[in-house]
């Protein structure tokens, strides 16, 4: 696989708009969070796919790191926000 693909994916995750999760109810950021595990664990998938089909491995590092650093920020602001909202 191509190191284009990889930058792609990259891209893709470095262009997701941070929502505001402040201005939601607590079932709209539920289904976010489900739509935040969802698309890491694809993401994942694309990665695993890359893989194994050879993408050098400094590449795919990469990769992962950038995955799991932008659904840990999501996921960590989707928290504060949902344990706050609970707490009212």
């Amino acid at each position: 696989m191509t190191v284009e693909e990889i930058r792609k994916l990259v891209e893709e995750l470095q262009l997701r708009v941070s929502k505001n999760f402040q201005k939601m109810d607590l079932k709209q950021i539920s289904n976010e969070l489900r739509d935040i595990m969802e698309f890491e664990r694809l993401t994942f998938q694309r990665i695993e796919y890359l893989e194994n089909n050879g993408t050098e491995q400094g590449l795919i590092k990469y990769a992962k790191m950038i995955c799991k650093n932008t659904a840990e920020r999501e996921i960590k602001e989707i928290q504060e926000v949902y344990l706050k909202k609970n707490r009212q």
